[in-house]
């Protein structure tokens, strides 16, 4: 039991936005989250802005949250630049709701902003690569200006270890991908939308086998934002508050081969007082379609080894047992690093609020979040389960 609330959420379409400043991104998912909130910038009393790659991707080396919120109006309060990859925003939002719960602030903003496409191409590539350590970048013989360090050097051997022991369909990681670009055709912020078929993902070209290119998230620029409050603010002013009802961070790397994932999923279950079973709609992280199959296994939403027919029997689709990634998720959203955390709350939060439109959940009361970031040695750096609810844990 958290004690916070999201009061308010925030996000630019996602995609391509090459000649848009990050703070010309932050105004727009800032003002409308603060709108959402029915607060403004004076009720903000700290913020938290996560950002990974603009050192690469723009020249902006630190001091990211403070240059994009000066010229919004912000000014004073503390600002806090968060790094840790594509977990930056989800890990934002945990340090925000210790704030509120220590009683540091009443009211703050948590804001993920990215810009991962540039003139020169090659950028992309070397700020994504970057997420690795670089030990294990320079050993897998990687060329950092070209390839993906994640899909060449570590995913061959995970898809090896999950085939060998309990096979590996490669249709029902094209349907992964169709499933949520069917999402994202009903998500006005979704960078790809147009339909895809079973037979267009596995005629994509491969990256690594089994993956094809339509299985993979593309890069994209995007900021999304948070404005989490207290309980006593979380009811006031005719608020629809979306309750944390629990918040993990870990590392990765596990004793005995088990799942970090899983791992840090179960004290954020513990927090929130409630099984998997109990799971109406989740957001995962889909950076590779296999990843979000290995989530239904690792979030208790399968059993081991079912991720597959999970995926194939539609039990994930809009109408299905558990919905995943209604917004579209990674491949098709889209996947603008240190913005993604905050974009699968801002999905989460709509649901839970009942008013996601067409992608609408029926009758869903708890969601949760996975969002992992880079790699360390042998294992995901940074992972950040996020559990919601329409009531408080009691």
């Amino acid at each position: 039991m958290t004690g916070a609330a999201v009061v308010g959420v925030g996000m630019t379409r996602f995609g391509k936005h090459l000649d848009t400043s990050l703070s010309e991104l932050a105004r727009i998912a800032v003002f409308t989250a603060l709108a959402d909130a029915q607060a403004n910038i004076d009720d903000v009393d700290m913020v938290f802005v996560a950002n990974a790659m603009a050192s690469l991707t723009t020249g902006q080396v630190s001091v990211v949250g403070q240059s994009v919120l000066r010229p919004l109006g912000f000014s004073d309060i503390p600002v806090f630049n968060i790094d840790n990859a594509c977990a930056a925003s989800s890990s934002a939002l945990n340090l925000a709701v210790q704030a509120v719960a220590a009683g540091a602030a009443r009211t703050v903003l948590v804001l993920g902003v990215e810009k991962l496409y540039a003139h020169e191409k090659g950028i992309a590539y070397r700020a994504l690569n970057g997420a690795m350590d670089t030990d294990t970048l320079r050993a897998s013989g990687v060329d950092p200006a070209r390839e993906s360090g994640f899909v060449s050097a570590i995913y061959p051997e995970r898809f090896r270890r999950y085939r060998d022991r309990w096979g590996l369909d490669v249709t029902a990681l094209a349907e992964i991908a169709v499933k949520n670009r069917f999402h994202a055709a009903l998500n006005p912020l979704a960078q790809y939308t147009a339909p895809l078929s079973v037979d267009d993902v596995l005629a994509a070209r491969t990256v690594v086998d089994p993956l094809t290119t339509l299985m993979c998230a593309p890069i994209g620029d995007g900021a999304a934002a948070l404005v989490v409050t207290g309980a006593d603010d979380a009811r006031a002013h005719g608020r629809r508050p979306v309750w944390i009802r629990g918040s993990a961070i870990g590392m990765g790397a596990t004793p005995n081969g088990t799942s970090s994932v899983a791992r840090v999923a179960r004290r954020a279950y513990d927090q929130a007082g409630i099984t998997p079973d109990e799971v109406d709609v989740a957001e995962v992280h889909d950076s590779i379609s296999f990843n979000e199959l290995a989530a239904y296994e690792e979030l208790g939403l399968c059993e081991e080894g079912q991720g597959g027919r999970m995926a194939l029997d539609g039990e994930t689709r809009l109408g299905g047992r558990v919905p995943v990634n209604t917004s579209g998720g990674l491949t098709s959203r889209g996947h603008p690093v240190a913005a993604t955390g905050a974009a699968q709350i801002v999905e989460l939060v709509h649901q839970l609020r009942h008013d996601a439109a067409d992608r609408q959940v029926a009758d869903a009361c708890i969601g949760v979040a996975e969002n992992a970031g880079g790699f360390a040695l042998d294992d995901t750096a940074a992972i950040a389960i996020t559990v919601l609810g329409t009531e408080p844990a009691r």
